[in-house]
């Protein structure tokens, strides 16, 4: 007999196969059978306390009519407990609240997820947290024991065996070790975008500058003459930062002249490569791995830029090969300082992106990266260094830039709170000083040079003999490998053709003016594009374009820095530049189009045909890229720069005789009067006018007043010159001495 659960009266009347519970509710009658399995199983594991069966969901419990102590397995539905009539404590709505079907059959549990199926009736599964956990257990201790069941011993339920499908649940994951997880991030970082971008850009980098790294001790690239020049640079850069940082512009060429480091471009960013190594050898090899590098970061660079600004993949990749390889940039290869321009973009992509900026997607505050915002400013302030060449109008650029951004930013503020945040104020302010003190410190030596020799400032005259025609944006320099013989004839037509010849590739000029129609950019933003493409084309012109007395002229009289640059067709950087992001545009709004062509399919991708067509515009980008450039052995230096003191002066004596020379002088770094730049000093035009009858004694008594105490005469380009006579004339009456130096010829002064 079942009593009363407050322990007195009669026994409810039984209604349905069901007695009262404890509160008067009906409650579920239970057989003999049921009874006997509310009770503990002592000899069977109990998994609720387990918690990595908990936590995966994998383990099997066999619980004594109720899964609410195992919470987990009744939340993910993997775990499969086996019942006696119920699954939970809590009975669905409207279902039978026995542990008997409607027709009095006992119910058999079937492993199901997330709830037990029965005869005819399905009780759902309750989610239940630890808190119902304690309640279900509570609950279901109080019915056994009011039932009698705890009494009982133990039986052993069939539905209570082991599960047969245990063995196919998966195992849970191990926690991986350091070793594992190091792996797990290398990985992680090998296949990473800008992983790939930079392995990618380096690989076509060594391909496109074939055969740069074949012999790359003993060739330059294009000729020997420039290259020789800026090899030197960073030798000299190295070894005055290394042993007398105080002299690094008063470098041992152009002797006596002070401040010649300034001469030219000084390439004082790659100072630290300037550091390893000694001697001709190791700048040849310095020159021509830089020169690779060169091309890699500046592909890297333009890639990036047009990432950030919201272009595809293949877009960005068309715009960072047409900066990098176009058909002009090929009659550059013999001036380093203009092919090192892969810190322009690459410093505008971090600014932007420290900025949280888009030209896709506009300014947006929760991706602002301060740190990116620093990054973009030391890049810059690199590639300030690298030289004014291209540096000064990347300066007046970034100036310009600056000042509209700021413009625009607070007239919008004045509609629409816009927040930009101290840190990022000060990374500008920190960034800008930082910039603008490397680039003041760099144009003090220039200055100096400008005060002591009047004839280094330029002209508009000057400017006027390298200003190109408009058909030179059509014409390509001989080293173009297919246009370069097709324009033989056009070239002729230049004044100057190395400098004139400015065509960016007709795919470009293509691909660009598809741009302006279909793109991803907006209109207006396709407008401006356009724009600054006409004006720096126009620029690049110089004083062709009507004069140029309401375009580079103006610039030229006003802006500071201005009037030492010679070659205004270089402006053309920033041309190839904005057709690049133009043509991205217009390849990622391709590549768009063929993933909605594609989306219909099954799969859903598109056709291999597409796919590969969505790479023909990179591919015609690269084929026009390529090159025809020379790769001349450079001239051996003579046994007499390795065992002679200076000061020393080398005959015959010339701009392009002396650039050889200065590398020779890598040995030792001795001073010696010769010297190649991009203007030469008074003096060393008078040294090179008296000493055209050395030896004699007009030029031995001037060579002595300089403090030469040496002069090398190299018997193997003297032919067709009057030291073919003189080097072997009676020198004894001069008061100098003569000594053979492997192929030179040493006077001791």
């Amino acid at each position: 007999m079942t009593t009363n659960a407050t322990g007195g009266g009669q026994p409810p009347r039984q209604t349905d196969g069901a007695t009262p519970g404890p509160s008067g509710a009906a409650r579920p009658q239970r057989d003999d059978r049921t009874a006997a399995t509310d009770a503990p199983h002592s000899a069977e594991p109990d998994t609720a306390d387990d918690p990595e069966a908990a936590r995966t969901g994998t383990g099997n419990a066999e619980l004594d009519g109720t899964t609410a102590d195992r919470p987990e397995a009744a939340r993910t539905g993997t775990g499969k407990a086996k019942l006696d009539g119920t699954t939970a404590d809590e009975p669905a709505v409207g279902k039978p609240e026995t542990g008997t079907t409607t027709t009095g059959k006992p119910a058999v549990a079937k492993p199901g997820v997330g709830k037990t199926e029965l005869d005819e009736t399905k009780v759902d599964t309750p989610r239940v947290g630890s808190a119902r956990v304690d309640e279900a257990k509570d609950a279901k201790t109080a019915e056994a024991g009011a039932t009698g069941g705890g009494s009982e011993p133990d039986r052993k339920d069939p539905a209570a065996e082991a599960d047969p499908w245990t063995s196919f649940a998966p195992e849970p994951e191990p926690v991986p070790g350091r070793p594992r997880r190091a792996a797990r991030a290398t990985g992680r970082f090998l296949v990473h975008e800008w992983t790939l971008a930079v392995l990618a850009s380096l690989a076509l980098a060594v391909g496109m500058t074939w055969p740069t790294l074949r012999y790359p001790l003993y060739t330059l690239p294009q000729d020997y003459w420039d290259p020789s020049l800026q090899a030197w640079q960073m030798a000299w850069s190295g070894h005055a930062l290394r042993t007398n940082p105080g002299q690094l512009f008063q470098s041992n060429t152009f002797f006596p002249e002070p401040w010649s480091f300034a001469f030219s471009d000084m390439l004082l960013g790659y100072a630290p490569a300037g550091m390893l190594g000694t001697g001709p050898d190791a700048a040849v090899l310095r020159y021509n791995i830089m020169f690779v590098l060169a091309h890699a970061m500046a592909t890297f660079g333009a890639y990036v830029l047009a990432r950030q600004l919201g272009s595809g993949r293949i877009g960005a990749a068309v715009a960072g090969v047409s900066y990098t390889y176009a058909p002009w940039l090929l009659a550059q290869a013999g001036h380093l300082h203009i092919v090192s321009n892969g810190g322009i973009p690459l410093a505008l992509a971090m600014l932007a992106r420290g900025h949280g900026w888009s030209l896709r997607h506009g300014y947006r505050p929760e991706r602002r990266r301060v740190g990116w915002a620093y990054a973009g400013w030391v890049v810059a302030a690199w590639q300030l260094s690298l030289g004014f060449g291209i540096g000064l109008v990347f300066a007046y650029v970034l100036a310009v830039t600056l000042l509209v951004s700021a413009v625009v930013w607070f007239w919008r503020r004045r509609r629409v709170r816009r927040p930009f945040g101290r840190r990022l104020l000060v990374a500008d302010l920190a960034g800008g000083l930082l910039f603008a003190a490397v680039g003041a410190l760099l144009a003090v030596p220039y200055f100096k040079v400008a005060e002591l020799h009047p004839n280094a400032e330029r002209t508009l005259g000057d400017i006027g003999v390298y200003s190109p025609p408009a058909s030179g944006f059509f014409t390509a320099p001989a080293e173009s490998w297919i246009w370069g013989g097709l324009h033989e004839g056009a070239r002729a037509t230049l004044p100057w053709h190395p400098e004139m010849t400015l065509l960016p590739g007709f795919v470009l000029y293509a691909l660009a003016a598809g741009g302006l129609f279909f793109s991803v950019w907006r209109l207006r933003h396709r407008l401006l594009l356009l724009a600054g493409v006409l004006v720096t084309m126009v620029l690049a012109m110089g004083t062709e374009f009507f004069g140029g007395t309401f375009t580079y002229a103006p610039l030229f009289e006003h802006l500071p820095g201005f009037n030492g640059l010679r070659t205004p067709g270089r402006m053309m950087l920033w041309t190839t530049l904005l057709l690049g992001l133009l043509a991205a545009g217009t390849v990622t709004a391709f590549a768009q189009r063929v993933r909605e062509l594609g989306g219909g399919r099954v799969p859903d991708r598109p056709a291999p045909w597409l796919r590969l067509a969505t790479l023909l515009p990179l591919l015609l980008v690269v084929v026009e890229g390529l090159n025809d450039t020379p790769h001349p052995v450079v001239p051996e230096q003579p046994v007499a720069m390795r065992t002679v003191d200076g000061p020393l002066l080398v005959l015959p004596s010339g701009q392009n005789q002396d650039q050889p020379v200065m590398l020779w002088s890598t040995s030792r770094f001795q001073q010696v009067v010769n010297g190649g730049s991009g203007f030469t000093p008074k003096q060393l035009d008078d040294v090179r006018r008296v000493t055209a009858a050395f030896p004699d004694q007009t030029s031995v008594d001037y060579l002595r007043t300089l403090g030469v105490r040496d002069v090398v005469v190299l018997r193997d380009q003297i032919a067709g010159t009057p030291w073919e006579v003189t080097v072997d004339a009676p020198v004894d009456q001069l008061g100098i001495t003569r000594q053979q130096v492997g192929n030179a010829v040493v006077f001791r002064l």
